[in-house]
């Protein structure tokens, strides 16, 4: 099920219209390009989380180092 980007009701899979306000739904090819979209987006924030993991990491060495 998906939800109308307009008024959020309920609407089936594949619908053009919302039977609630009249909306005009986003074709499959929007949501598919979206989907794509997101998922990059996911991907980088991956990215980023892990090397802010490796430099945290890195800067715990460096002061335990300091500390000998």
């Amino acid at each position: 099920m998906a939800f109308c980007i307009n008024c959020g009701q309920m609407q089936a899979d594949g619908t053009r219209f919302c039977r609630f306000c009249g909306g005009q739904q986003p074709g499959e090819q929007l949501i598919a390009r979206l989907r794509m979209e997101a998922e990059a987006i996911r991907f980088q924030m991956q990215q980023m989380q892990a090397q802010q993991m490796q430099n945290m990491n890195y800067g715990q060495q460096q002061n335990q180092q300091r500390r000998w």
